[in-house]
């Protein structure tokens, strides 16, 4: 069964849907799950959560901060810390409510949220098992890897004309989120993005919005969530890879994963980012996620 639910994160208010399983032992182990950046809960989430359900989980989505249905100003900022912060608040909310057991709650994150995950599996001990596909690792590497090093200095220099202006009371400069022409400045400037975000939204998510703040993409440079993977354990971590991935790259993935400490697993999926929402990787990366929240949650 899904129902719409709300709760109060830091005084603004998140919604998303709540599935809880038809049968099987009251209470029952949590999922808790949001998705990546700048994308909605209706971008393959339910997927997601309806093979978790259907397996005795009760499961959590819930939009970010100033995106979707929930709350937050202003609107398309993605705060990474903020995020974290809001998904204690969603273990916080799930574990008041009656058919829950608290003591069994996982996480699940992908993309942007996948590191966030690894960030909370480090940080916050009520979480029991972490799922991370296709994970975000390191901010400074990352931008890197996506801008030439010619173009750093018109990227810093775009991000303090901005921050002054925001100092002088204007409202915060936007960036598409993703855009068709490679020339045109966006926050993730890879055709498969463009190919992923525009088809979805078409098809599943028709009120995703292709815009973030600008500083959405300094707050991005700043954040490390991989510096935190070998304070994980002994919580159990698995990772679901993909080594062709170039939006978050592959190998910074690997190398998480082998930077962790046990107990940890590896499942590497083929083809690119936006691969395993769909299709047989959508088998492949749900079914591991099951498996490894029944052995260690169920």
């Amino acid at each position: 069964m899904r129902q719409e639910v709300s709760f109060n994160a830091d005084g603004v208010t998140l919604r998303g849907w709540l599935y809880t399983p038809d049968k099987g032992p009251s209470p029952c182990p949590a999922v808790v799950m949001a998705h990546g950046f700048s994308a909605v809960k209706e971008m393959y989430l339910d997927s997601y959560a309806e093979v978790f359900c259907e397996a005795g989980f009760a499961v959590l989505v819930f939009d970010n901060r100033s995106f979707g249905a929930s709350d937050g100003t202003p609107r398309c900022e993605i705060d990474p810390i903020q995020q974290v912060r809001d998904y204690r608040d969603a273990i916080s909310f799930i574990s008041t409510l009656n058919g829950i057991d608290k003591n069994r709650i996982g996480v699940w994150g992908s993309s942007y949220s996948g590191g966030h995950v690894l960030m909370l599996g480090a940080i916050d001990r009520r979480v029991k098992c972490v799922v991370s596909q296709v994970p975000f690792i390191s901010g400074k590497q990352t931008i890197e890897r996506a801008v030439r090093a010619d173009h750093l200095s018109a990227l810093s220099a775009m991000l303090d004309e901005d921050r002054m202006r925001r100092f002088s009371g204007d409202l915060p400069a936007m960036i598409p989120a993703v855009s068709e022409d490679p020339t045109t400045p966006s926050a993730m400037p890879h055709a498969d993005a463009w190919e992923w975000f525009s088809t979805t939204s078409r098809s599943r998510a028709p009120a995703w919005k292709n815009e973030v703040t600008l500083r959405s993409i300094e707050m991005l440079m700043e954040y490390e969530p991989g510096s935190y993977v070998r304070a994980i354990s002994p919580t159990p971590l698995l990772i679901v890879a993909a080594p062709a991935d170039h939006l978050n790259p592959g190998e910074l993935q690997l190398d998480a994963f082998d930077r962790a400490l046990e107990p940890k697993k590896l499942v590497v999926v083929p083809g690119g980012h936006f691969d395993a929402y769909t299709g047989p990787n959508f088998d492949v990366s749900s079914g591991a996620a099951v498996n490894w929240y029944k052995q260690y949650l169920a």
